[in-house]
């Protein structure tokens, strides 16, 4: 873009472990416009200044705020990074790039500002359940992390309250379950629910299996293991070559994903509905079609009436993030 452009621009940054997106919005008729959208490796760079000097460098904007969704609980303007040694702040970022407006949210705060406005194309729903419309909302994320957030209704609008649920207790619901606490209590101490309901933590349900003697792993599996991404690996595994241990490692991920989804609804009461973000859930939607992840989701004794009432959909947007960052950005305007 040139720097004869006169339009002011939102700048919105969606900050994960992985990888940061970085996007130029404009104000639209419903929700925010997304004009110009960059990623780039995030544990390549030293802090997120240097990153937003590269994309400032390729577009020469006038900005008029700026909202970054990053992964870690963000207090006071300023977040020390859970998947990266970075510490970024609000402050920091006013001083060196001279905005009057910075916002530093949670990613799944960020992530929540977007679902009131992503559309039905951008939902999959996992029930026939009908949304209340009075009702809050709960967002579940898996990824690099695990994140949950949820969003109060209070008036005509919705409230995001963050969260670091993802770091709560994993509560076994089943022998199986338990037996896999077990193993990693005694290797890492406290489990924490993200331990098992997060891209590593499907790799790490499949090695204890494997470990346990519950499977084999071929050596076909293992050299693709070695070259790429273990748990996109195993998920694809379980769909295309349908790898008896990696069917069995991802049906107990997404049961464990399904009670822990259904926990949050009855945390934050959320008749609105439960949202299942990140990028993982769009990946193994089959799987999330099949029954075991609703059938986890309502088995919660005396509330499964309630629970069965709750419509689950799946955020198929992976821009969901940046877009709520932008949202957030404009109110704050």
């Amino acid at each position: 873009m040139s720097s004869a452009n006169r339009e002011a621009f939102i700048l919105a940054g969606d900050i994960g472990g992985t990888k940061t997106n970085l996007g130029l919005f404009t104000r639209g008729k419903r929700r925010p416009v997304l004009k110009v959208l960059e990623t780039y490796a995030s544990p390549e760079a030293p802090n997120l200044e240097d990153i937003i000097d590269h994309f400032l460098e390729r577009h020469e904007v006038s900005i008029s705020s700026a909202c970054f969704g990053i992964a870690g609980p963000v207090k006071n303007g300023r977040c020390k990074t859970t998947n990266l040694p970075w510490d970024v702040s609000e402050r920091k970022l006013k001083n060196r790039f001279g905005w009057d407006r910075v916002l530093l949210v949670n990613d799944l705060t960020a992530s929540a500002y977007a679902i009131p406005f992503l559309t039905r194309r951008e939902l999959f729903p996992l029930n026939h359940a009908k949304t209340a419309r009075k009702g809050n909302l709960g967002l579940i994320a898996p990824g690099t992390g695990l994140g949950m957030a949820l969003l109060i209704r209070k008036d005509a609008h919705y409230v995001p309250v963050p969260s670091e649920a993802g770091h709560a207790d994993f509560a076994p619901n089943n022998e199986a379950e338990a037996a896999l606490w077990q193993y990693l209590h005694q290797r890492v101490g406290h489990v924490s629910v993200e331990r098992v309901l997060s891209g590593p933590g499907l790799f790490i349900i499949y090695c204890w299996l494997k470990f346990t003697g519950q499977g084999t792993e071929p050596p076909w599996l293992e050299e693709k293991m070695n070259e790429g991404d273990p748990s996109k690996v195993i998920s694809e595994a379980a769909f295309v070559e349908k790898q008896p241990l990696c069917v069995k490692a991802l049906d107990l991920f997404v049961s464990i994903f399904g009670a822990t989804a259904g926990n949050l609804a009855l945390t934050g009461l959320a008749t609105g509905g439960i949202y299942l973000g990140g990028g993982i859930a769009p990946g193994i939607l089959p799987r999330l079609r099949e029954g075991p992840f609703m059938r986890a989701f309502m088995d919660k004794g005396r509330l499964r009436g309630l629970l069965s009432q709750i419509p689950v959909r799946v955020i198929l947007n992976d821009r969901a993030p940046l877009l709520g960052a932008a949202v957030c950005a404009l109110e704050t305007t």
